[in-house]
């Protein structure tokens, strides 16, 4: 399971012309489903996720997280994480976990980020979306469980 984090100042995702879901300050969180992902892989990218320090705090510093400052969370699905480029020009999706399951722990994965107390806003599972994101320093984060 992989997650790409972006801090944001604010950021929405839109399907066939209708808006889905936005947060203000927060994270876009895409996540990648591999095939043989498990629920203890949600378990630790969650944590790892809400509890992240990349927000400054008055020095200046990463020392705040999402939790710390009452962030928002967009989460995206997103299977191209686990593209393989090794071979030829056209990405291998091989690794990427069959779409019933993949949406199974993708929902989890909400589950968990919304236990956690932060307000979480979702793209739509399997979808084309657009995602309008205002990075916030260009902090840009790839998680990778394995």
């Amino acid at each position: 399971m992989k997650a790409l984090v972006q801090r944001v100042t604010g950021a929405a995702v839109s399907t066939d012309g209708q808006e889905v879901g936005r947060i203000g300050c927060g994270l876009v969180v895409f996540v990648g489903v591999a095939a043989g992902d498990t629920e203890s892989d949600i378990d630790y990218l969650v944590s790892k996720t809400v509890n992240l320090r990349i927000f400054a705090d008055e020095a200046g510093r990463f020392n705040l997280s999402a939790l710390d400052i009452g962030g928002g969370l967009l989460l995206v699905s997103q299977f191209t994480l686990l593209a393989d480029t090794r071979k030829g020009r056209r990405p291998s999706f091989t690794g990427a976990a069959a779409p019933e399951e993949a949406e199974r722990l993708f929902d989890l994965f909400v589950e968990q980020a919304r236990a956690s107390g932060l307000t979480v806003a979702t793209g739509c599972f399997g979808e084309y979306m657009q995602v309008d994101i205002h990075n916030d320093g260009t902090v840009t984060i790839l998680m990778d469980r394995r």
